[in-house]
């Protein structure tokens, strides 16, 4: 992957944009070169989400064996196990969250609180799709305290896996609240991601309240706003979620659409678990 040379300062504000901000989309070849650890991970979590597996664990490898500061070595290893629970790896993802807690013992107060807060929602999450519903509450109430600390992108990560647990255990009243939450704090924060990524829980927790018809406008909407954006694997699962809500035709035609964005994923280095694998 070709990169672009930009001056440091210039180079992170991209990365950051790109990873935690309004351009996620930005072509993998406009991306600069990291000039340091911290901008290498931005890098990866910005490849990550644009569905660039391949790309992101190789920019991932080179930070877990640069990053010195603890709080950045945590976040490097959640990002790993994160790329492995998108595929549907939650047991291998596990792994890397475990390390990435133990590692952010060493790191001290914000620093801290915002490594904590993502290996604890991640394991939580690790635990959900592995079925361990009571372990995913309790680790999910281990990040609760965390939050006052932690940044607010924090926070909505850990509305999604309240919302995702309530939903795995069939209570679509306790979902819905927890996914409306996060697309609120989403809102307010620069990162299109997160909001997206809010918006599609929001689909997904109406449906489960029963309500199909608008579950899957709200789920077009989100198509719409990963493909302006980039957003190749929440298309996907966007996707996924429109072949079980919309009318037949239209089912049909999103199961379509999903096989074609995991043709595509593999391409970029990500084989997506068959479900309930």
């Amino acid at each position: 992957m070709q990169t672009t040379a930009l001056p440091a300062d210039i180079g992170s504000e991209i990365l950051v944009s790109t990873a935690f901000g309004p351009t996620p989309g930005l072509a993998a070849t406009e991306l600069p070169e990291p000039a340091d650890p911290l901008s290498r991970w931005y890098r990866a979590v910005a490849l990550g989400g644009q569905g660039r597996y391949a790309a992101a664990r190789a920019d991932l490898l080179i930070s877990a064996r640069t990053a010195t500061e603890p709080g950045l070595r945590s976040l490097v290893e959640s990002t790993r196990g994160s790329l492995l629970r998108q595929l549907g790896d939650h047991a291998g993802a596990a792994a890397f969250d475990g390390r990435a807690a133990a590692i952010a013992f060493g790191a001290t107060g914000a620093a801290r609180a915002e490594a904590l807060a993502d290996a604890y929602t991640g394991l939580a999450a690790d635990a959900l799709g592995t079925g361990r519903l009571a372990l995913a509450r309790t680790l999910l109430g281990r990040v609760r305290p965390l939050l006052a600390d932690a940044p607010p992108r924090a926070e909505v990560r850990w509305h999604w896996v309240c919302a995702e647990t309530a939903l795995a255990g069939g209570e679509a009243d306790r979902a819905l609240p927890d996914a409306l939450a996060a697309a609120a704090l989403a809102a307010a924060l620069p990162s299109v991601r997160h909001q997206v990524k809010s918006a599609l829980l929001v689909a997904a927790a109406t449906a489960a309240t029963g309500d199909l018809a608008e579950s899957a406008k709200l789920a077009e909407r989100v198509d719409a706003d990963c493909r302006e954006n980039g957003l190749l694997p929440l298309r996907w699962a966007t996707a996924m979620l429109r072949s079980g809500v919309a009318e037949p035709a239209r089912a049909r035609a999103a199961a379509g659409e999903a096989a074609d964005h995991a043709t595509r994923l593999r391409a970029w280095g990500g084989d997506i678990a068959p479900l309930g694998a």
